[in-house]
């Protein structure tokens, strides 16, 4: 995810919700975008751990630490390379459009891969989880929806006047509505041709 991520942050086109509201806040505050990650997924579990443990896994560490610093590490090689005026101009405009299009579908992939191995959320989608439990009346996709749309006003507020954010908004506002989606799809995908080939067999009578 976070090797996928750091093609969407180059090219400046738009990122999950998540991910545009903290590059907000961290250009603001003039640290990497990893370390913020880090402290605000950090001040995320505590809530976690408070309201439903059963959300923590493996996943959530690997979430909470590791994609923000694998992006920061992926667009600084971008950065040395002319992959960069390929991402960050448009003098290349179909390559950009390309690496953008299998960017997101990456991402889409690693995020289905990570949500449905049942091995914990990362605290920004446990969060979300929680909320949808306690609001059980609204549907999840409403709720969700309702989440990543907060998390883009919080990017705003935290980019007028600081930087140039109408384009990349656009494409955090398309990824609300299409990685959901998206997601769910691949994860059916999973559940029904790759994680129930590898269930144990049920002895015969069992029940």
């Amino acid at each position: 995810m976070g090797f996928f991520l750091s093609f969407l942050r180059s090219c400046g086109w738009g990122t999950d919700p998540c991910t545009f509201q903290n590059d907000s806040i961290r250009l603001r505050l003039g640290i990497s975008f990893g370390s913020w990650q880090l402290m605000l997924n950090a001040a995320m579990f505590v809530l976690v751990v408070i309201f439903n443990r059963s959300l923590i896994g493996a996943g959530t560490v690997a979430n909470w630490v590791l994609i923000g610093y694998t992006a920061d590490f992926f667009n600084g090689i971008w950065a040395r390379t002319p992959l960069d005026s390929v991402l960050t101009t448009s003098d290349f405009l179909p390559i950009k459009i390309l690496i953008f299009a299998l960017a997101i579908g990456g991402m889409a992939v690693s995020a289905a891969v990570y949500m449905n191995s049942d091995m914990g959320l990362a605290p920004y989608d446990a969060l979300c989880v929680i909320l949808s439990k306690k609001l059980s009346k609204i549907p999840f996709f409403i709720v969700r929806i309702s989440w990543d749309l907060t998390a883009i006003v919080i990017g705003i507020l935290f980019s007028v006047g600081f930087r140039d954010f109408k384009v990349a908004l656009l494409g955090s506002f398309i990824m609300t509505f299409a990685l959901g989606p998206i997601i769910q799809a691949i994860g059916k995908f999973m559940q029904e041709h790759i994680f129930a080939k590898n269930a144990p067999v049920q002895p015969e009578g069992a029940k």
